[in-house]
C-alpha cells in the first residue's frame, strides 16, 4: 500500500521552495509568539492553553493541512502530470494511501512538533497543556490531511475551499455556532486534549467516543473517496 517512489516525488513537491517557506513560517511565528508571551507575561497555564488553542490548533494546524493535503496531489492533477504517475504499474489506492501518509507526516512535523515546543516555552508543560495540544495536533493532522487530499482530488479550487473551511468554518463558525462545532475537526481533536489534561483548561463540545468515531470515519471515508475519484480520472483518461 506504500510506494517509496510516489512518496519521494510527493515529498519533493511539498517541500519545494514556495511551500517550504509557508510551512516554516507558521511554526516559526507560533514559537516567536510563545517566546514573547513568556518573556513579558511569565508562565501561565490559561494563557498557554489560549495561545495553543486559539492559534496553533485553530489556525496553524488546518492551514498546514491545506498546504500538505491539497499540495500532495492537486498540482499534479491541475498540470496533467498525474498522467505520468497513472501510467505506471502502481495501484490507484496505493497512490492515494502513499500521498496521504506523506501529507500526514508533513502536517504532523510542521504542526505538532512546534506546538509541543511552544507549549514548553509558554508554561513548561504545566498541567500537561503542551502534551494535550500536541496530541490534538497529531490527530487533527490525520483528519485534515485526508480531507484536503480529497479536496485536491475532486476540485481545481481545493486550496480556496480548504482555506474557507479552515478560516471560516473552523475558526469562525466553529467558535460562535454550537451546531457547527459538532462538525469541526478542531472540536474532535480538543476532545482528546481534554482527556489528557483532565481539567477545565481545555474543553470540547463533542464527547470523546463521538470524536474518535468521527475522526476515524472522516479519515477512512475521505481516503476511500479520493481513491475512487482517482480511478474515475484514470478511466476518463483511457477513454
Amino acid at each position: 500500500m506504500y510506494n517509496p517512489t510516489v512518496a519521494r516525488l510527493t515529498y519533493r513537491a511539498l517541500l519545494g521552495r514556495r511551500r517550504a517557506l509557508i510551512l516554516f513560517a507558521l511554526p516559526a511565528l507560533l514559537i516567536l509568539i510563545a517566546a514573547a508571551i513568556r518573556a513579558f507575561n511569565g508562565a501561565d497555564d490559561q494563557v498557554a492553553a489560549d495561545v495553543l488553542g486559539g492559534f496553533a490548533l485553530a489556525t496553524m494546524v488546518p492551514l498546514i493541512g491545506v498546504i500538505a493535503g491539497t499540495g500532495a496531489i492537486g498540482p499534479e492533477i491541475d498540470d496533467g502530470s498525474i498522467v505520468y504517475l497513472l501510467s505506471k504499474p502502481v495501484k490507484r489506492p496505493t497512490i492515494i494511501f502513499t500521498k496521504l501518509i506523506v501529507a500526514i507526516a508533513v502536517t504532523m512535523v510542521f504542526s505538532a512538533v512546534p506546538t509541543l515546543i511552544a507549549g514548553f516555552v509558554l508554561n513548561g508543560n504545566g498541567q500537561q497543556v503542551a502534551v494535550a495540544y500536541t496530541v490534538a495536533a497529531l490527530v487533527a493532522s490525520i483528519a485534515y490531511s485526508a480531507l484536503f487530499l480529497l479536496l485536491g482530488t475532486v476540485s481545481r479550487h481545493a486550496v480556496v475551499i480548504g482555506l474557507v473551511y479552515a478560516l471560516v468554518w473552523e475558526a469562525l463558525f466553529g467558535s460562535l455556532i454550537s451546531g457547527a462545532r459538532t462538525l469541526s475537526v478542531q472540536q474532535w481533536a480538543l476532545a482528546l486534549a481534554e482527556k489528557v489534561t483532565g481539567d477545565s483548561l481545555i474543553s470540547s463540545e463533542v464527547s470523546l467516543p463521538t470524536a474518535i468515531a468521527l475522526l476515524v470515519a472522516v479519515t477512512i471515508g475521505a481516503t476511500w473517496f479520493a481513491g475512487h475519484k482517482l480511478r474515475t480520472l484514470t478511466l476518463a483518461g483511457e477513454e
